[in-house]
């Protein structure tokens, strides 16, 4: 290593770099077999046009040995500072999913949207928009689904939203999906901002056990929820205060979980989309939520310098070339 930054592939080939020392030493040999010539007027010019070829001669051989080892730089981490977030994002896949929204005409073989594609097509555009954000992803029908870490990869990321258009089932395991997608964010580090996305197209009721788990974790974590809830038109709304169950009957399970979510320690917002257009309205709203300054880390690929220290050796042959021309001009 030449400098702590400095790295070679093969680091034992730089014990061959005496060898570039050879010119001078091939030099001295050659006036100690002709004695004479110290008995010969002093040329400077000769003796300048010497130093510049025994010089050029090293620089050639070393240049070439170095180029040989393989010289690089390691990949670096640097922190910096921007504006995101860490975003997990927990996505419904139960086969309600896979309906429509409204606004299709039945009537003429068209139908609007389906939800999950609707929900994939405006994701992407949200990721695509954040250039700081971390993020990863788990999915849910009867159970959770681990499919990405956080991460900065924004290709696999994308990658990753497309691949979740998979066979659904029919239930949907919130609790399941909450707790997943907050385990996202255990022993990572916090750069400053934090955001789990549910996204679903109804509720589901959570036992006590797993309300418990999901608020201290949120708490703990520091993570704000956003829940996005995919409502049918006409359908009972979670911000409907006026409903009033049937006697003996227990709150509709998406009011009952927007309940719940209130109670939470940490930040919470809720949203209602009946079509890709209040959808996208929703999402446009956290992507201006989710905007505070972040520590995040980027990457610094290393250099390969092999092929810089070929072209050095092959300008000093170059030189070397050129003052022999103009050494042999001087003697005509």
């Amino acid at each position: 290593m030449l400098n702590p930054s400095f790295y070679f592939n093969t680091p034992w080939v730089l014990l061959l770099l005496p060898l570039a020392l050879l010119p001078l030493v091939l030099n001295r040999a050659h006036n100690q077999r002709y004695s004479w010539v110290a008995m010969l007027p002093k040329d400077r010019l000769s003796d300048l046009i010497g130093i510049v070829l025994k010089a050029l001669s090293v620089l050639a051989l070393a240049s070439i040995i170095i180029g040989i080892a393989g010289p690089h730089s390691q990949q670096q981490q640097i922190e910096r500072v921007g504006v995101g977030a860490q975003i997990a994002l927990v996505l419904d896949r139960s086969a309600s999913m896979d309906d429509p929204f409204s606004g299709g005409d039945v009537s003429n073989g068209k139908v609007g949207e389906t939800k999950s594609v609707a929900a994939s097509r405006l994701i992407t555009q949200f990721i695509n928009s954040r250039q700081n954000d971390m993020f990863g992803m788990i999915t849910f029908s009867n159970s959770a689904m681990y499919v990405l870490p956080l991460t900065e990869n924004k290709v696999a990321v994308l990658a990753a939203v497309q691949a979740t258009a998979g066979n659904a089932l029919f239930q949907t395991n919130i609790g399941s999906g909450l707790t997943s997608g907050a385990g996202l964010f255990d022993k990572v580090p916090d750069s400053g901002s934090r955001a789990l996305i549910l996204l679903s197209d109804g509720g589901g009721r959570i036992d006590a056990d797993t309300q418990q788990k999901i608020r201290e974790w949120l708490d703990r974590l520091h993570i704000g929820l956003y829940w996005i809830v995919l409502r049918q038109p006409g359908g009972l709304s979670i911000f409907d205060t006026t409903y009033v169950p049937p006697e003996d009957s227990a709150l509709p399970p998406q009011i009952e979980l927007n309940e719940f979510f209130k109670t939470l320690n940490s930040p919470f917002h809720a949203y209602e989309a009946d079509d890709p257009k209040s959808l996208a309205a929703a999402i446009a709203d956290i992507n201006q939520k989710e905007k505070k300054p972040i520590r995040y880390h980027e990457q610094i690929a290393g250099k390969n310098f092999t092929q810089l220290f070929y072209l050095l050796a092959a300008l000093m042959v170059g030189f070397l070339l050129l003052v022999k021309y103009l050494e042999v001009r001087t003697w005509d």
